[in-house]
């Protein structure tokens, strides 16, 4: 996990950096990718890799990890047990990162769905972060 002596600025992961940095991602963090298609941001990726410090790790890996990259849209199956899923390879105090599409495409998700999904697992989203076509939310375990 990452600390407060984090030196990556995150201006080095270019525009991307600073919305993605205050989403949580930071030095140090092993980070798992589910959700990979040919429409995901290429540069959001490259700028988490750039952040974390290192790969992004794919849906093979079966080691416990920080963040779960999510990217998802509407008509992928059930978000819930996506989520559910995806609890069980956090780390303690670990995040997802939910990517869900933008305003302008047709397979966008709607926010009652993601608020639903959340509820469903005890989950809180945070507010969403513009990442080029695609909107970010950091989701995490109820206190």
């Amino acid at each position: 996990m990452a600390t407060e002596n984090d030196t990556v600025d995150p201006t080095d992961a270019g525009p991307l950096g600073v919305p993605l940095r205050k989403m949580g991602v930071a030095p140090g963090q092993i980070v798992i990718e589910y959700g990979y298609d040919d429409d995901v941001d290429e540069d959001v990726r490259a700028a988490i890799e750039t952040l974390a410090e290192g790969p992004l790790e794919d849906e093979d890996y079966d080691g416990v990890v920080d963040v779960v990259l999510l990217w998802w849209r509407e008509g992928d199956g059930d978000l819930a047990d996506e989520l559910m899923d995806s609890l069980t390879t956090m780390e303690e105090g670990g995040f997802i990162a939910l990517l869900t599409p933008g305003v302008r495409r047709p397979d966008r998700v709607a926010a009652h769905d993601v608020q639903e999904a959340c509820a469903t697992c005890s989950l809180t989203a945070s507010g969403a972060v513009p990442l080029g076509e695609w909107v970010g939310q950091r989701l995490v375990g109820r206190k």
